[in-house]
């Protein structure tokens, strides 16, 4: 019953004493600090935050005080957070002031908040925390209204510092930079990588805490975001486009849209096929370049302590490899555009996303095999191993294969399983993985014995 006694934000005017409304924080700036004009050599310290209580109605907060006050309310809730907000000063909105540098609302008003006469709590009550957690899933702009990153790469420095809606996936999520500027104030940096059925990686720049804190509880491969007022930069390091989050940009988790829903399923399709992780940086080296040699618990270990990926050699024995499982289990077609995996006759792509769907359709057919590998130190599980490579490995085509007798699937299968061999891999971060990693193998052989005991004398024992 309580929650009936909110004033609702497109009710709010200048006129109203001691308003209360209760909201969903769907955006938040950083704690800043200004020279007191009133009290020389004092600082007065500020921060934003933009409050949405219906699907239509958001508004920008502001609050002002000392530092102890305004730390401890900022640090008191996040985005996401369900707030009620007590007695706040409901003035005009001032284009060429706060609000230039402030998330673009449909509110004709701003609210201030201060010590003295206003209270910002989170809410307890939870009628409305129930009807406002939904709000935080709908972008703050038309859900069509966007730019995929095809068409940013297409318009190039045409959009250079224009403010502009994205739609993407999170693909993968850097380390946090953390510097000093020439006047000893404290920054900080972290890039995320984005994709889309166009792009398969596109760098958005944050700068600000708040932001930052956001992203990196992002799952990266399992996250479509909605990003409004993205500052888009021509980056002359890069030759290339790059977006930044600023104090003006909403970003929406997830968004329940068609479009976010469509563009989700898609991502998960890539990713479940690899597709992804064969873009990743660094890109593939020569085989031949590769001599770092490892143990599958050394892999392991490299992989937890590096975000980036990796390759090396290791002697291990291939556990597990089911060659003799039904052929559409090794053997797999996919669209060539998206790599979205299809019947072996489709005439067409079935993904609604797929880049190629205007084009002829075309399709490659190819070995598509999880396999595990083991040494004397641990397993690493279901590792792809995929044409053309599997071809070099097996010897033969998928043709070749298609026609082989179960006898001699099986056979072949036992000349690799439970042998030592020579594996070339490439690591890289999985977040669907329990593991953390994906290992993709770059080349497989039998392994030399003499070649085994020179690199892993000091590290062999029976397995």
């Amino acid at each position: 019953m309580a929650a009936q006694t909110y004033i609702s934000i497109s009710e709010l005017h200048p006129n109203f004493s001691h308003p209360k409304l209760a909201g969903i924080i769907i955006g938040k700036s950083d704690v800043k600090s200004f020279p007191d004009r009133k009290n020389i050599g004092e600082e007065r310290y500020t921060f934003s935050f933009t409050v949405q209580d219906s699907p239509d109605f958001f508004i920008n907060v502001s609050a002002w005080g000392h530092d102890a006050y305004i730390i401890g309310l900022s640090n008191s809730f996040s985005i996401g957070d369900c707030v009620v907000i007590e007695n706040p000063l409901v003035t005009n909105k001032d284009p060429e002031k706060g609000d230039k540098f402030c998330p673009t609302t449909p509110s004709l008003y701003r609210l201030l908040v201060s010590e003295t006469h206003s209270q910002v709590r989170l809410c307890a009550e939870v009628d409305t925390i129930d009807r406002l957690l939904p709000l935080i899933h709908l972008p703050v702009k038309d859900s069509g209204d966007f730019y995929s990153l095809g068409d940013i790469v297409a318009n190039g420095q045409k959009l250079d510092g224009m403010a502009i809606n994205i739609l993407a996936a999170v693909k993968s999520i850097g380390e946090l930079k953390q510097f000093t500027t020439s006047d000893g104030r404290k920054g900080q940096r972290l890039e995320v990588k984005l994709f889309d059925d166009s792009v398969s990686s596109f760098p958005l720049i944050c700068w600000d805490r708040e932001a930052i804190q956001l992203v990196q509880t992002l799952i990266p491969k399992e996250t479509v975001l909605f990003i409004a007022d993205a500052k888009i930069s021509f980056d002359s390091f890069r030759n290339g486009m790059t977006a930044t989050v600023n104090s003006k940009t909403i970003i929406t988790v997830n968004p329940d849209t068609r479009e976010a829903s469509l563009l989700f399923s898609y991502a998960k399709e890539v990713s479940d096929s690899g597709a992804l992780d064969q873009d990743e940086k660094p890109e593939d080296v020569p085989v031949d370049s590769i001599t770092d040699v490892y143990t599958v618990s050394q892999l392991k270990q490299k992989a937890q302590e590096t975000p980036e990926a990796f390759f090396g050699i290791t002697y291990s024995f291939i556990s597990k490899l089911d060659l003799d499982s039904s052929v559409s289990k090794v053997i797999r077609t996919r669209c060539y555009s998206c790599k979205f995996q299809v019947t072996e006759d489709a005439q067409s792509c079935t993904n609604q996303l797929c880049p190629g769907r205007d084009q002829a359709f075309s399709a490659s057919t190819g070995f598509d095999l999880l396999v595990d590998f083991t040494d004397h130190t641990g397993t690493l599980h279901t590792c792809p191993l995929r044409s053309p490579v599997a071809e070099k490995v097996l010897g033969c085509t998928t043709e070749e294969f298609t026609s082989l007798t179960d006898d001699e699937r099986t056979a072949m299968k036992w000349k690799f399983l439970l042998e030592r061999c020579k594996i070339h891999v490439k690591i890289l971060p999985s977040f669907k993985l329990k593991s953390g990693m994906r290992g993709m193998v770059l080349a497989c052989s039998l392994a030399d014995p003499g070649e085994v005991k020179q690199h892993m004398s000091a590290l062999l024992q029976p397995l």
